[in-house]
C-alpha cells in the first residue's frame, strides 16, 4: 500500500507549525517560572532580616545578588526572543513561506533541552526532506506569480 508523499508532508508541516506555537508558549511559562524565581530570590537574598535569627547564618553578600541579576535578564530576554522566533517559525511554517528561517530556529531550539531538541531534530528532519522542499519552493513560485514577478526572476 504506497502511502501518498504530498498528504504526509502536509500534515507534518502543519504538526510541526502547531508544535512550534506550542514551544512558543513553553517559552512564556517558563519566563513566567524565571519571574517567579526572581521574585523568591529577591524576598530571601535582598532581606537582611530573614538571616538574624538563624544560629551561624551569614547573609550573602549583596554583590551575590547583583551578579544574579544579569543571569536574570540575560535568561529573560533569551525566552521572549526564542518565544517570538517559534511563533514566526510556526506562522511561516504554515504558510510554506522562509524554509531557511524555521531551519535556523530548528537548530536554536535544539539547545531547549528535552522538548525543543526534540522539535528542532523533527523540523529540520521534515524541512531537509526533498518533497517538502519542492512544497515550498512551488509556493515561492505561486506568490511571485501573484504579485506579477516575471518567473525568470524567481
Amino acid at each position: 500500500m504506497m502511502r501518498d508523499q504530498r498528504k504526509a508532508d502536509a500534515d507534518h508541516l502543519r504538526l510541526l507549525a502547531i508544535f512550534h506555537f506550542v514551544g512558543a508558549g513553553l517559552a512564556v511559562l517558563a519566563i513566567g517560572f524565571l519571574g517567579l524565581h526572581y521574585l523568591f530570590m529577591h524576598t530571601f537574598l535582598g532581606n537582611p532580616d530573614m538571616w538574624k535569627n538563624q544560629r551561624g547564618a551569614v547573609p550573602p553578600p549583596k554583590e551575590f545578588f547583583e551578579l544574579f541579576k544579569w543571569f536574570y535578564v540575560f535568561f529573560g530576554v533569551w525566552l521572549v526572543v526564542s518565544c517570538l522566533l517559534n511563533v514566526l517559525s510556526g506562522i511561516f511554517i504554515g504558510e510554506r513561506k522562509c524554509r531557511t528561517f524555521s531551519l535556523v530556529v530548528a537548530f536554536i531550539n535544539c539547545i531547549h533541552i528535552p522538548f525543543g531538541t526534540v522539535l528542532g531534530v523533527f523540523t529540520i528532519v521534515v524541512l531537509l526532506r526533498a518533497s517538502v522542499r519542492e512544497v515550498y519552493e512551488a509556493q515561492q513560485r505561486s506568490s511571485a506569480s501573484d504579485a506579477g514577478v516575471p518567473p525568470s526572476l524567481v
